[in-house]
């Protein structure tokens, strides 16, 4: 009896399962539509390669598709995960190693929806969920360039090295299902088309987010658009915090008008901050070939961001310190002696040249890792319009102990005004075992 009854409940159950096993195969397998799949005379015409090349910029494809010593887009970058490296591939129109025999359909498959020719799932490393917002001319024009205005370079792909089983793909499809956006950014009714411009770069191209929004346990970003709190809010990445890029008044922009964004993203630097860190690179391969009026729109729209108060604390006003209080412990004595020639002793800095530290976001995020990378390793050179900067940090891994890079951080961080809080030895420690000293040569690439 109770085995007729257990017959009877698996012949119940096989078919819902099969049922299930169905749709998930066909769910992980679906190739996702595309509006190029039957235009087979596609245009290659000057004009839209140099507009494909404009938006590349945009979305500095250079940064992670090219190596500054290698052929512009060959690949080869090393890129970490929690799961193991990969490495970006060749994208020049080379037909054995590169995307040389893609057609637009598949181009577009690829940048927006992340699946490559045969169905090959790529690892969201590639920001397919931001360039999911691209539009379709955009797209065309992507495409163009890359077949147009990129020479073939042969260079071999280098596998991942993530084990099995975590390097099977199929899953990402879940993944995208619930993370991923899926079309083309629409135009927000009740905005200026400035604002409108200026969203469409930071959510699509510009990809802001995957490095200024927060992540989830699932690594996704927690939004992907303004409609969600934690939308470039900040986050901790590769040993940096990119910070808010929100009106918040300590961690954000609040202090910055718009016209200092726009200063910012076109030289690299302002009376408030310079790049540095993982935003060089992306200064100096994109941001400053942005167009005066996108580096408006991108500034309209990231001021339009609300900050949070209760995320960001009490906002930061200047505090002068007494000439007996800079030599009151070891950091101060420290920062006076290393430091204050650049800084200056009262931490506001040099004009655009030496950038403040005074209310620096570095020194009032509760994230020390800005502070204790830059400090330990030094900054990339600045490329603006073609110049090497002659002032850069350097690294003083070499020439000041953990305890030593930890007190005079916690001065920094706890003087002025500053409101960061105190830096451990031990976080100095493990960020020196796992960061290198940032190259003293200027990091631009060619695209072409």
């Amino acid at each position: 009896m109770i085995q007729r009854s257990f017959a009877r409940t698996a012949s119940w159950l096989t078919l819902p399962c099969l049922l299930a096993a169905g749709l998930l195969a066909w769910y992980v397998t679906r190739v996702p539509a595309t509006p190029f799949v039957n235009e087979q005379n596609v245009s290659f015409e000057p004009a839209l390669v140099s507009r494909g090349e404009y938006v590349a910029r945009l979305s500095d494809c250079v940064a992670c598709h090219s190596l500054p010593d290698g052929k512009p887009f060959a690949g080869g970058l090393t890129m970490a995960t929690p799961l193991g490296a990969i490495h970006a591939t060749n994208v020049t129109p080379d037909p054995t190693t590169g995307i040389g025999n893609y057609s637009l359909a598949d181009f577009d498959r690829a940048v927006r929806h992340g699946i490559a020719p045969g169905g090959r799932r790529l690892y969201p490393a590639m920001p397919y969920p931001s360039y999911a917002k691209l539009s379709d001319d955009d797209v065309r024009a992507l495409y163009a360039f890359f077949m147009k205005g990129v020479q073939p370079a042969q260079q071999a792909n280098i596998p991942s090295d993530i084990p099995w089983p975590l390097n099977m793909r199929w899953p990402i499809a879940l993944w995208n299902g619930m993370y991923a956006a899926t079309t083309p950014y629409a135009t927000k009714d009740g905005q200026n088309p400035l604002w409108n411009r200026g969203a469409y770069i930071v959510q699509g191209p510009g990809h802001c987010g995957s490095c200024h929004t927060p992540r989830g346990l699932a690594f996704n970003e927690k939004a992907l658009d303004e409609g969600g709190k934690p939308f470039l809010a900040g986050a901790l990445l590769d040993g940096w915090y990119a910070p808010s890029l929100r009106n918040d008044h300590n961690t954000g922009l609040g202090r910055w008008s718009e016209a200092e964004i726009a200063r910012f993203l076109k030289t690299g630097r302002n009376k408030h901050a310079v790049v540095y860190g993982s935003m060089t690179e992306a200064f100096n391969n994109s941001t400053q070939f942005m167009s005066d009026d996108d580096l408006a729109a991108v500034a309209h729209y990231l001021k339009s961001l609300p900050g949070d108060p209760q995320r960001d604390g009490a906002p930061w006003r200047y505090q002068a310190v007494s000439a007996g209080e800079r030599l009151s412990s070891p950091g101060a004595h420290t920062y006076v002696t290393r430091c204050a020639s650049c800084h200056g002793l009262d931490g506001r800095g040099q004009a655009e040249w030496m950038p403040p530290l005074a209310g620096a976001t570095s020194a009032l995020a509760k994230e020390s890792a800005s502070a204790i990378n830059i400090t330990l390793n030094g900054s990339q050179r600045i490329v603006a319009a073609g110049l090497p900067d002659a002032y850069r940090m350097p690294a003083f891994r070499e020439h000041l102990s953990d305890q030593e890079i930890a007190d005079v951080l916690s001065f920094v961080r706890s003087t002025w005004g500053n409101q960061g809080g105190a830096v451990d030895a031990q976080a100095v420690g493990k960020l020196r075992g796992h960061t290198d000293p940032a190259s003293s040569s200027p990091i631009i690439l060619h695209m072409r």
